[in-house]
């Protein structure tokens, strides 16, 4: 695992899943713009979880909401190369879990940037509003525990 200061590099990640960039991606200044990482990193993590779970992770009784996001920034990224994201999970609570995205684009051996990302559990059967945080489902469980580094 990476420190905070060092630079990860794809050793560092478990699962992968590759992405095209869209012309839309890039900023006004000609690289990806910094909401598009997150909007990365989100699905990296519910790809993930859909995939490994095989159920649609949004109508289980207890769903994960966005409770911390981050980003390093390495070197700059865009359209027209895919981005390969590299996904791996820190902890593993009772109601939480704490994963790491890295994204690569090109031969890099090196991160172009890493986000942090924290689910944390909640009720959803009464919708917005009235979700108290619950331990996550065992299906979640067993889904991101082969990601644990």
């Amino acid at each position: 695992m990476s420190d905070a200061k060092s630079r990860p590099t794809r050793a560092d990640y478990v699962a992968w899943r590759t992405v095209t960039t869209r012309w839309r991606d890039d900023d006004v200044y000609g690289h990806l713009n910094n909401a598009t990482y997150y909007e990365l990193f989100d699905t990296a993590v519910n790809a993930h979880l859909m995939e490994a779970t095989g159920t649609n992770v949004r109508f289980l009784p207890q769903i994960g909401v966005v409770a911390e996001t981050s980003c390093r920034y390495f070197r700059e990224i865009g359209f027209p190369e895919p981005i390969e994201m590299g996904l791996v999970v820190d902890k593993v609570g009772t109601s939480s879990i704490i994963y790491r995205i890295g994204l690569f684009q090109g031969d890099s051996d090196e991160a172009a940037a890493e986000g942090r990302f924290v689910h944390v559990y909640v009720d959803n059967e009464h919708g917005a509003g009235n979700r108290p945080v619950v331990p996550m489902p065992d299906v979640i469980r067993a889904a991101v525990e082969p990601l644990l580094r």
